[in-house]
């Protein structure tokens, strides 16, 4: 199926200028007016002329388990999670196919919490400290946005915690229990001194896991201080710590051992004790001035300092440790001021990030640290410089222009030096563009069109060389969105978005082999069409639902002849790992009593899981129910809750291994399975 981008533009206008979408009934006044900040400065959700997604405090929980960030982002069209229940791989997550290649992790997608980047300078993305118990809101950029956000940045999802409160304090805690011997817990508190605000979280989790050797045991905490200096500006603090000493990997099966047991872990799982322990402390600080009537002057500073220790099936090099100390900063400011009469809001800024991982491989002897195998020093650079305008040509139309200029270079330093020196030094410098227009055709009507552009730089993984064991000749991918859409709230109850996107990908990192449990990696080019969609809607008072839905149509247009296993020629086939069709329903209801219900159904359609396209993972269609009673008492809020994940006991995959050896692609999920807990809050 071809998407004609310009016939859809004329239909999506059309249609939303029909009668049915008329804001007369409610004034748009009537609005509270949402904003967001993904263009790295507060704007209203429906004046971005890009795709954006926000999920607010009730979606993230309301009565969810809240084990998995894809619990409440699945929610938002063109974005495809995978593997909840595998937390030595981490949730992986892909934007309009950005991100899918990976086999653990994220990449291709940027991620940040609270100002602090969760991405490396090399790429690799980790959200496995993200305790949503702490978050306020999450915002989803889609598509590529290297214009603001530099390498990587296919997609950026922003993670806030709540702001604390100036006045009111308060202190609480979760319990909950489910399957498979999981119990979660965790206490928090928020209030005020004098001009001090401060949030803590800390929580705890372990499960048995639903399949053997899948257990987990891990503590988060994080808080937030923010210092109110004077009416002009303040300062905050923000510090996360996350322990996890285990982590357990139970591996993929191929289809009959699926059959035989989909409880079972891979033998060669078991043999090598497959797990991660990870210990990571996070600290970052922004100040934040009002210059003037009309400016604003912010300036960040983060670090980051991680331990982890790994075990691999690999018995020659399969036991890995390394020690991460990561940390930049950057400056922004922001100047509102008219130009030629017209407003005009122009952003500059710039990011400086530093990476340094003193990186070892030994021997995985059963479980025990063996030989060494690997020993390199590996340090990413990265320094960009960006500029942003939006300026309003009438009161209607709005044109958004950007610009970024980055620098990457990524050096390893081998330090083992017994099978030669395999010492490198790779430089990147990109120049990422991007121009949008707005037009708000009416109130609660607006559509836009973009051309974004982004890069990727290859990690420090991905650049091994398949036979020779050295670094390949990875290059840095780069992809051209081109975007038309559609937005707004015509009144209080009824909110909508539609995109339609074609994404050309020249040298896209792709996965081509894996070899003794290591991936490898070479470069191919794609072409992406899409259409996402959602619709939010409360016909009554209490009453919500949302609606989302995704299209993709995403091929390789050159792929590396000798890399295509199991065909003659893989140009033209599906990007592996991506449903075609993806579809997505919400219905929750609360009563003026407190009774809270919902009801939640995804729908996977399926996907290969190969560059081949000779298997396919089956499409599936699973619902979760979850209830509650929110009661106050005094000044004690108490809110019991009960849910269930897999309502219809469907017996489906819930993570894919892309171009997995021997065919063991597929990672089962869990069947039926409940879980309750109790909410107290105590405010003073």
């Amino acid at each position: 199926m071809k998407l004609n981008l310009p016939v859809l533009a004329i239909a999506l206008s059309g249609f939303l200028m029909s009668p049915w979408s008329s804001a007369e009934d409610q004034p748009a006044a009537a609005l509270e007016e949402i904003t967001v900040s993904a263009t790295r400065d507060d704007r209203p959700l429906y004046n971005v002329p890009a795709a954006v997604g926000l999920v607010d405090r009730e979606a993230i929980g309301s009565g969810r388990q809240m084990i998995g960030l894809d619990e409440s982002l699945m929610r938002i069209p063109g974005l495809f999670m995978q593997n909840r229940y595998n937390f030595a791989q981490s949730l992986k997550m892909s934007i309009r196919g950005f991100g899918a290649r990976a086999n653990f992790g994220t990449r291709g997608i940027k991620f940040y919490q609270d100002g602090i980047p969760l991405t490396t300078v090399d790429g690799q993305g980790g959200i496995e400290d993200i305790d949503l118990n702490s978050i306020d809101r999450i915002e989803v950029i889609r598509g590529p946005v290297s214009s603001l956000y530099g390498s990587s940045s296919g997609g950026v999802v922003n993670f806030f915690t709540g702001d604390p409160p100036n006045t009111r304090r308060y202190i609480g805690g979760n319990v909950s229990l489910g399957e498979y011997q999981t119990r979660i817990g965790n206490l928090k508190a928020s209030g005020a001194l004098d001009k001090l605000r401060y949030f803590f979280n800390v929580s705890k989790f372990q499960t048995e896991g639903y399949r053997s050797q899948s257990g987990v045991r891990n503590t988060r905490l994080n808080s937030k201080f923010v210092y109110d200096i004077d009416g002009r500006s303040e300062a905050s603090l923000v510090f996360t710590a996350y322990d996890a000493p285990v982590a357990d990997d139970p591996g993929s099966l191929n289809r009959a051992l699926l059959q035989r047991d989909r409880r079972q872990a891979f033998a060669r799982n078991v043999r090598f004790k497959s797990s991660e322990d990870i210990d990571q402390q996070k600290l970052g600080l922004s100040y934040r001035r009002d210059i003037g009537a009309s400016g604003e002057l912010i300036l960040r500073n983060y670090y980051v300092r991680r331990n982890f220790r790994g075990l691999l099936p690999i018995p020659a090099s399969g036991y890995v440790e390394f020690s991460r100390l990561q940390f930049g900063g950057g400056a922004q400011y922001n100047l509102q001021t008219a130009l030629f009469g017209r407003p005009n809001r122009a952003t500059l800024g710039f990011d400086i990030d530093t990476q340094q991982d003193d990186r070892q491989r030994f021997a995985n002897v059963n479980g025990q640290k063996g030989r060494l195998a690997v020993n390199q020093l590996e340090k990413g650079d990265a320094i960009g410089a960006y500029l942003r305008n939006e300026w309003a040509l009438s009161d209607r139309l709005e044109l958004t222009l950007g610009l970024r200029y980055d620098r990457v270079v990524l050096a390893v330093e081998d330090r083992f030096r017994a099978d030669g020196n395999q010492s490198t030094r790779l430089g990147f410098g990109e120049l990422s563009p991007m121009g949008g227009l707005l037009w708000a055709v009416r109130p609660g009507v607006n559509l836009y069109a973009n051309i974004s552009s982004m890069f990727e730089t290859p990690t420090f993984t991905e650049l091994a060389r398949v036979s020779t064991g050295g670094f390949a000749d990875v290059k840095a991918q780069r992809a051209l969105n081109y975007e038309l859409g559609a937005k707004g709230a015509p009144n209080p109850r009824f909110s909508y978005e539609l995109a339609v996107f074609h994404i050309a990908v020249q040298d896209e990192i792709i996965n081509v082999a894996n070899r003794g449990g290591r991936t490898f990696f070479n470069n191919a080019d794609t072409t992406r069409n899409g259409l996402e969609g959602s619709v939010s809607f409360s016909p009554r008072d209490g009453l919500s639902m949302l609606l989302s839905y995704t299209f993709n149509d995403f091929k390789f247009s050159r792929f590396p002849a000798t890399q295509c296993r199991g065909a003659a020629n893989c140009t033209g086939n599906a990007l592996p790992g991506l449903p075609r069709h993806n579809f997505y329903a919400d219905l929750s209801y609360t009563h003026p009593s407190g009774f809270f219900s919902g009801i939640d159904f995804q729908y996977v359609g399926d996907m290969f899981v190969d560059n081949a396209n000779t298997e396919r993972n089956r499409a599936y269609g699973v619902a979760n129910l979850r209830a509650g009673y929110k009661r106050t008492l005094g000044g004690v809020e108490i809110m019991p809750y009960l849910g269930i994940n897999n309502l219809f006991d469907k017996e489906y995959v819930g993570n894919v291994r892309i171009n997995s050896r021997f065919r063991r692609y597929y990672e089962p999920a869990p069947e039926f399975n409940l879980y309750a807990g109790v909410n107290i809050r105590y405010l003073y």
